[in-house]
C-alpha cells in the first residue's frame, strides 16, 4: 500500500464554489462519494466522465503541494501537526476573481488577476512540508519526464518532487482532463457561463490535507487547518 498525501486550497463543502466544482468532476473528496453530472453543457455529452477522469481522481482544488509520499521518518500524525502550525501563523489569501480558463489542453478556475500573497503561500509551503516528503521513486520521475519540460523545471522535479514551482508555479482549481482541440474553447465557454451563477473572491482561509491510500484510488479530505484570521 502507498500512502499519499498533499496539501491542497479547497473551499468548505458547505461553499457554492466547492459544489460547483466538485459537481463538474462528479466526486466530493469531502464525503468520497460520486456525484451525478449536471443535465446541461458541457456535462451531458457522453464522453464528459471520460474528459474528467483525472480530476474526478485528485478531487476539487488547487495545489499548494503536489502529491507526495511520507518520508520514513515521518508519520501521517506529524505532518497533520505541521500543517496545524503552519497554518495557525498564516493570514488567509483572497483572491479578488477567479475565472474559467484553458491551460494547455484542460479547463481550470484561475485567478483573474495576478495574486502575488498566494504565489508567496505556495512557495512557502514547497518549502516548509519538504521534509515530509519521500525521494521521488524512479517509475515517478520517469513519467513526470515524459512531459515537455525545461532544463529548470527538470531541477525543480529532482529538488521538490514536482516541476511546476516558484517560477514555473500557476495557480488553478482543474475542472477537465486534456480535451481535444476542437473541444477545449466550447467547454470553456460553458463552464464560464455555469461558473457565474457562483463567482465571488476567494478566500483562502484554510490549507487542506489531502490523503490517498492507495495509487487506485481517489484523494480524500483528510483534514483542513484554518488561517489565521
Amino acid at each position: 500500500m502507498t500512502i499519499r498525501y498533499a496539501i491542497y486550497a479547497a473551499p468548505p463543502p458547505d461553499d457554492p464554489l466547492w459544489a460547483f466544482g466538485s459537481t463538474v468532476i462528479g466526486y466530493d473528496a469531502a464525503t468520497a462519494r460520486d456525484l451525478p453530472f449536471p443535465a446541461e453543457p458541457p456535462s451531458d455529452a457522453t464522453d464528459w466522465p471520460e474528459l474528467t477522469d483525472d480530476p474526478r481522481r485528485y478531487g476539487f482544488h488547487g495545489t499548494l503541494k503536489a502529491p507526495f509520499e511520507l518520508a520514513s521518518e515521518a508519520s501521517e500524525a506529524d505532518l497533520l501537526e505541521a500543517v496545524m502550525v503552519f497554518a495557525d501563523r498564516r493570514p488567509a489569501v483572497t483572491v479578488p476573481a477567479l475565472t474559467v480558463a484553458t491551460l494547455g489542453s484542460f479547463v481550470a478556475l484561475v485567478p483573474a488577476q495576478p495574486a502575488e500573497d498566494l504565489l508567496v503561500l505556495a512557495a512557502d509551503c514547497v518549502r516548509v512540508f519538504d521534509p515530509f516528503r519521500a525521494p521521488m521513486s524512479a517509475s515517478d520521475r520517469a513519467r513526470r519526464l515524459k512531459s515537455p519540460l525545461t532544463e529548470r523545471q527538470i531541477g525543480h522535479l529532482d529538488d521538490w518532487g514536482y516541476p511546476y514551482v516558484f517560477e514555473d508555479f500557476r495557480y488553478h482549481m482543474t475542472l477537465t482532463g486534456s480535451l481535444p482541440e476542437a473541444r477545449r474553447e466550447p467547454v470553456r465557454s460553458a463552464l464560464a457561463a455555469r461558473y457565474r451563477a457562483v463567482a465571488a473572491p476567494f478566500r483562502l482561509d484554510a490549507l487542506v490535507v489531502f490523503r490517498q491510500a492507495r495509487r487506485d484510488q481517489r484523494f480524500t479530505i483528510l483534514g483542513r487547518f484554518a488561517c489565521e484570521g
